[in-house]
């Protein structure tokens, strides 16, 4: 892609106020074409979006539908109205995104192309408690499950080359937990991700911003949440049948080997059907698993054996272990054994 390329910015708006008109003001002047989604907004706020039809295209959902929708309302227009090439940066109706920091992400795209560029905040002592609270939880979480170390996975400034709009409208999710799903999918398709450090503007505390703490948290770590019970559930089966065979028996390996074999069932259907909700063969999946129970059997009873040979009572070490082979499991089946299949 050449640096010729056209750039647009995209912007999902609900209830915006009137800095949504400044915003879209200066990114005319910037020679950016503007699309606007109006997601749902109240009838108070027509007077913004008219204000707003000089300079930009004004799309609209009559009811609110979520940013998630909001956003890939936006980038399927794109896909019709515009020829290829060109860069789609999306930003917050809010504010909260400069014109010049826009531009830069944008300028950042369009040299990597193929790549996601993010916005990166730096979230110090000035920012809101929330802020601070849910970025630190969310990029510690993001990490341990994914193994991709993202400094900003809440940023709503993003930039994406035309390529990459069909990855982008076959992420599911239509409200907040569509920015993370975009995120968590990066690796499986082989999409790289750059980060461009950004001003950290919080206007009035972040009171605009319309990210309920509870209800959208769930939506983000949804997925992530459902493997973690999925995986208790199959530990505490496996830990019981453990610890009964090993009072029974008092064979280590023996013990281990056919309570892991039982709770490996037990998780294969429910990541299946409850965790990711996959649509690949079950054969297919079903061979991968077993494959990867094959692998996690070994290591676990490697690391189970050492820890109770160095003294750990049986009941501890097998905790410490199951903790350890959590994280290296969800990574193997997030990427690749049920790894998503495109409709």
């Amino acid at each position: 892609m050449t640096i010729q390329s056209k750039r647009i910015v995209l912007i999902p708006a609900y209830c915006p106020d009137e800095r949504l008109i400044s915003l879209v003001q200066s990114l005319k002047e910037m020679d950016f074409d503007i699309v606007v989604v109006n997601d749902g907004s109240k009838k108070e706020q027509a007077y913004i979006f008219n204000a707003v039809c000089e300079n930009a295209a004004v799309l609209t959902h009559e009811n609110n539908k979520g940013k998630g929708a909001a956003l890939k309302t936006g980038i399927s227009y794109i896909k019709k109205a515009f020829s290829v090439p060109y860069v789609i940066v999306t930003a917050d109706a809010d504010g909260q995104h400069l014109p010049e920091d826009i531009l830069l992400v944008c300028e950042k795209a369009q040299e990597k192309t193929g790549c996601l560029v993010l916005g990166k905040r730096i979230i110090d002592k000035g920012a809101p408690m929330r802020s601070r609270i849910g970025n630190g939880i969310t990029r510690a979480v993001f990490r341990i499950s994914t193994g991709n170390a993202i400094y900003d996975t809440q940023t709503g400034l993003r930039a994406f080359s035309s390529g990459l709009t069909d990855y982008m409208l076959s992420v599911e999710g239509d409200r907040y937990e569509y920015e993370m799903n975009v995120l968590l999918h990066l690796k499986q398709e082989d999409i790289s991700v750059e980060e461009v450090p950004i001003h950290t503007v919080y206007l009035d505390n972040n009171s605009s911003s319309h990210f309920h703490p509870v209800r959208d948290s769930f939506r983000i770590y949804r997925e992530i949440l459902r493997f973690s019970a999925s995986s208790l559930l199959s530990f505490v089966i496996d830990y019981s049948l453990f610890c009964a065979l090993m009072s029974l028996t008092g064979m280590t390996i023996l013990s281990n080997v056919l309570a892991r074999v039982v709770s490996a069932a037990v998780n294969f259907s429910l990541n299946r059907s409850f965790v990711f909700s996959s649509r690949a063969s079950i054969l297919k999946s079903a061979v991968k698993y077993f494959l990867l129970a094959v692998v996690v059997l070994i290591l676990n009873t490697c690391i189970l054996k050492l820890l109770i040979t160095a003294g750990l009572p049986y009941m501890l070490a097998k905790i410490i272990t199951e903790t350890v082979m959590f994280f290296f499991s969800w990574t193997v089946q997030k990427l690749f054994i049920f790894k998503e299949v495109k409709a």
